[in-house]
């Protein structure tokens, strides 16, 4: 289920600080580059799941657990987003 204010971020678009990317079954390298991004700035929202049209494309629910695993360890990983 989708809280309202999901919602209201998927209605608003992608702007500053929102992002959306599709990552159905696997995170993208892109989504690192937008983290990156927000830490240069003043944060934001990274959507997954969702298109650039904002329509909800959803993740796959086998590879959910994957998806946070790879997400947590690169979000870890000094070589991959600097500082940790």
């Amino acid at each position: 289920m989708i809280s309202e204010q999901l919602k209201s971020i998927i209605r608003d678009g992608e702007g500053l600080t929102v992002e959306f990317k599709e990552c159905r079954t696997q995170i993208n390298r892109d989504v690192y580059e937008t983290v990156c991004a927000f830490l240069n700035r003043n944060g934001g929202h990274i959507v997954l799941g969702v298109d650039d049209n904002g329509n909800i494309t959803g993740i796959d629910k086998d590879a959910l657990p994957q998806i946070k695993r790879d997400l947590v360890t690169a979000l870890n990983n000094p070589q991959i987003i600097n500082p940790p």
